[in-house]
């Protein structure tokens, strides 16, 4: 049958020539097809190709490659043999160094168009391997009745159908080659339609395995999952309900940690925290960070979504002071046992929402010397206007979405701060995620 476009109108099936023009934000090839944009997966800029259309509306279309008349010299191979199908990478056609260019050139774009600013330097781009760094990810379950078999994934592109993968080029080795030996486990389960996902967490010695279970699961099952456990060497774990629930079920006692040998320091984690992605390039962007606040031997620091220390304990090791805020009172928790693991005393950690007025808060009515701040996608323009009060020097933003970074920086620049200096990190091989840093300095600092 063939496709249809929005007004139900069969969809021409003619291949049709374009020149591509530009790479969008998720991927694909940009061209202009008598005046309308059209975003072509699978195609590069510089490229002359054949493509055909997938769906078309009014202000856009989209369109999928057929053939390319002349590739860029970006191209590669990608190294995944699901590349066409799976949804969990978009760019393993593009060469790493041209992904590091695109995404630099996101991140300026975003802070001219949305926050009106350009930084007066832009600093090289942190990168880290381009395979195996995925040390967390959420791994789909699903038994698909018409095909009578059952599969884990990532999404198909732009579907929410689970892709039919045997393989993962970008997980942590450990997992990313166990995904047929995840399939065969889950499978002979009794209550094998009742797990949905699976969530990977690896630490740099262990790596953790949770099963989402919407049942309760009988003996026969507990046992084939404790015994895959002892056969792969891993940590099982259980989670019935909410994050709350994950319960460990084997081995006996188990611990995830993770080490930043450049300050000595072992931070412990369970499977359901946050911890960055990419153990590689986190430990590069806190270096990055801790150059770009300069903080001396007598300043105090406040560390913003300070998590369980990821920032906080290795400032602590530059600074007189160092204090972290953070909303979930579990990642608070966390994070003081991890500066007591470590014999750190000058750190602090407080539960507070951040979205919300600070001005109540105790550690809030001080002054600190400087900022750090690393927000979740959604930014931190909820606080830009109660920063000014602080008095700091200097602030870095570690952002996970230029476009909320750019919004937030223009509100930086309107109270009183100049946008100094500003780099991406590739904490996402192969996907458009744009992972990047900021710096921040007043005025009166400047020299």
């Amino acid at each position: 049958m063939p496709r249809r476009s929005r007004s139900n109108k069969p969809l021409s099936q003619e291949p049709v020539l374009a020149h591509i023009e530009s790479l969008s934000h998720d991927g694909r090839g940009v061209a202009h097809i008598n005046g309308k944009a059209v975003f072509i997966e699978g195609a590069l800029p510089g490229e002359q190709v054949l493509f055909t259309y997938i769906k078309q509306h009014k202000r856009y279309d989209e369109a999928k490659v057929e053939k390319i008349i002349k590739p860029s010299p970006d191209r590669v191979e990608p190294r995944c043999a699901h590349f066409n199908i799976c949804g969990g990478c978009s760019l393993q056609h593009l060469s790493p160094t041209a992904q590091i260019a695109a995404k630099q050139q996101v991140l300026l774009d975003s802070l001219k168009h949305i926050g009106g600013i350009e930084p007066k330097t832009v600093l090289a781009p942190l990168t880290g391997p381009s395979w195996g760094y995925r040390r967390r990810a959420r791994l789909g379950v699903k038994f698909v009745i018409k095909k009578d078999k059952l599969l884990i994934g990532f999404r198909e592109k732009r579907s929410s159908l689970l892709a039919d993968i045997g393989r993962c080029e970008v997980l942590h080795p450990p997992v990313g080659g166990l995904l047929p030996a995840l399939r065969e486990l889950i499978a002979g389960l009794e209550a094998y339609n009742c797990i949905p996902q699976i969530e990977v967490a690896a630490g740099d010695e262990a790596t953790a395995l949770v099963f989402r279970n919407l049942a309760e699961l009988g003996n026969t099952d507990l046992v084939k999952l404790q015994d895959f456990g002892k056969q792969q060497n891993m940590q099982i774990y259980l989670q019935p309900s909410g994050p709350e629930s994950v319960t460990l079920i084997s081995p006996e006692t188990a611990f995830l940690s993770y080490r930043l040998p450049e300050f000595n320091l072992e931070l412990f984690f369970s499977p359901a925290d946050f911890v960055q992605i990419n153990a590689d390039v986190n430990r590069a962007m806190i270096s990055r960070v801790i150059e770009l606040l300069q903080s001396g031997a007598h300043e105090r620091v406040l560390d913003l979504f300070c998590g369980l220390g990821n920032f906080t304990l290795p400032l602590a090791r530059h600074a007189a002071q160092v204090i972290g805020v953070e909303g979930e009172a579990k990642l608070i928790q966390r994070a003081q046992d991890n500066a007591q693991r470590n014999g750190i005393h000058n750190a602090e950690f407080y539960a507070a929402d951040l979205s919300q007025d600070l001005s109540g808060q105790p550690w809030a009515k001080q002054r600190f010397d400087k900022i750090l701040l690393d927000p979740p996608r959604t930014g931190a323009l909820e606080i830009m206007q109660q920063l000014p009060a602080f008095d700091a020097a200097r602030i870095v933003y570690v952002s996970c979405n230029p476009a909320t970074l750019a919004r937030d920086a223009r509100a930086l620049t309107e109270n009183g701060y100049t946008l100094i200096s500003a780099s991406v990190l590739d904490m996402f091989p192969h996907t458009t995620h744009v992972e990047s840093i900021a710096l921040f300095e007043k005025y009166e600092n400047r020299i």
